[in-house]
């Protein structure tokens, strides 16, 4: 599938408080390492889903272990109590919440990164040691296409489509957004399994959680029409059910954290199409038990 680079435009997310890289050597300071650097992350939130399934396919349970955090943040600011020391002993004086995803150094005790696409990028790149190829050589733009495709084109049309308090054109005109998206997305999934490549790459990383989110979360503020409208994309969901069988995929899909998440933080107003549920994602998962991996190796 060709992908279209998109114009970048401001993202909603907040500005990670810590941007560290790993780097090749140890001139970089922060060098790959086995067993140095340890990954904070919670799995019902879009940034943690995406590091623990990149984590799963490069298969870095040793090189890099997870602790994984509750669904719900435990402190009133919406940060992780568990994060606090880590950013006390990273930042002086730091007033902001304590968010996850974190990379920490054990070495140092110190936060190298909270910026999920460069964690996600650098475990890629300094930890997979031949595991998996997830950002194949010159797919950097089309992946990055795919990022600000699936943040604009689906998360950000898909939260205006379902503000009840925007005016009913811009609703409309959010949701057209996003069933052109879909469109786009359906189209090329109707030609080959996978969006840029004949195996998982970081973009279907990217896409694969933001069909999670859509799902089970924005779908609760659509109305029926529009939900069935979303639906009616078969070779994307097809796409979605398969990754969900994946034991990479599957095995970190938190429905219930979701859930819990979602009615924490939402103060939205739920529509009819919270009833119309389009894929059954815990079925596919049991039903991925016994599957093979697929991952792109060289």
């Amino acid at each position: 599938m060709s992908v279209t680079p998109l114009a970048a435009h401001p993202s909603a997310r907040p500005a990670p408080a810590f941007r560290g890289r790993i780097g090749r050597d140890a001139r970089s300071g922060h060098y790959a390492v086995p067993r140095r650097y340890r990954l904070h992350l919670s799995t019902a939130d879009p940034d943690g889903l995406r590091i623990a399934v990149t984590h799963a396919l490069l298969g870095l349970d040793r090189a890099c272990p997870v602790t994984f955090l509750p669904a719900v943040p435990d402190c009133p600011d919406g940060g992780h109590a568990q994060l606090r020391p880590l950013y006390d002993a990273s930042a002086h004086r730091y007033t902001g919440p304590a968010l996850a995803p974190v990379l920490s150094d054990d070495w140092s005790g110190r936060i190298v990164s909270t910026h999920g696409p460069d964690i996600a990028r650098d475990l890629a790149r300094r930890f997979a040691g031949g595991r998996a190829v997830l950002y194949p050589c010159g797919s950097e733009s089309e992946i990055e296409a795919v990022e600000r495709m699936c943040a604009q084109g689906i998360e950000e049309a898909a939260q205006r489509a379902g503000d009840a308090g925007a005016d009913p054109a811009g609703r409309a005109a959010a949701l057209d957004a996003l069933l052109a998206t879909l469109g786009v997305l359906e189209q090329g999934l109707d030609a080959q399994p996978y969006l840029i490549s004949d195996q998982i790459t970081a973009a279907d990383v990217e896409l694969w959680v933001a069909l999670v989110q859509l799902d089970t979360v924005h779908r609760h503020h659509l109305d029926a029409d529009a939900v069935r409208r979303i639906a009616g994309h078969p070779a994307l969901w097809a796409y979605g059910r398969r990754l969900a069988a994946h034991p990479a995929f599957g095995t970190h899909l938190d429905l219930e954290g979701i859930a819990r998440r979602h009615h924490a933080r939402c103060q939205g107003l739920e529509a009819a199409g919270a009833a119309v549920q389009i894929l059954d994602w815990a079925a596919h998962v049991a039903e991925g038990d016994s599957l093979p991996s697929q991952v792109n190796r060289p």
